[in-house]
């Protein structure tokens, strides 16, 4: 378990919404755009009232989400315009007598999820497909590290197609 510092400590209550927040939310990752809705209209040549309608439509999609002085985009968003999954998988072989230190090393990477599991490999990382490189370079010099092989996401299966 991860200690929170002081000044994070939560109620009761906030740990319940939290919680409950939590395991009904949906993973996602997005692309964000730091710009203000009026910012945006400018460079598209429409107005802000126009703009504000059309990403009415493109949340009730699930394209994205906005906010005050940001947009950000769904990956979903990204499928619908051609972009590959930005995933990559990495499964690694760790000797048993080095794992800790092995886990202790590895989460100093720069890593979106990294899964200890059983079966033919001891660790599932998952990394943006452009850190690729750097990644693997860095798990290989990690000492315990027996071995590694890397597989790229061509595209997700849809539920139902």
């Amino acid at each position: 378990m991860i200690p929170m510092p002081r000044e994070a400590e939560l109620t009761e209550r906030q740990l319940s919404i939290l919680r409950k927040l939590f395991n009904e939310g949906k993973v996602m990752r997005v692309r964000r755009v730091k710009k203000t809705q009026v910012a945006l209209a400018e460079e598209l040549g429409i107005t802000r009232q126009a703009l504000s309608s059309h990403l009415r439509e493109l949340r009730e999609l699930g394209l994205l989400n906005a906010g005050r002085g940001f947009i950000d985009l769904s990956e979903k968003a990204g499928h619908i315009l051609g972009e590959p999954p930005t995933q990559a998988f990495v499964f690694a072989k760790i000797e048993p007598k080095k794992r800790r230190n092995v886990y202790k090393e590895i989460m100093s990477l720069d890593l979106l999820q990294a899964f200890r599991v059983t079966g033919n490999v001891d660790l599932i990382v998952v990394v943006d497909r452009q850190k690729l490189d750097k990644v693997l370079k860095s798990l290989s010099g990690i000492d315990g590290v027996k071995g590694t092989s890397a597989h790229l996401v061509l595209s997700p299966l849809v539920k139902g197609k």
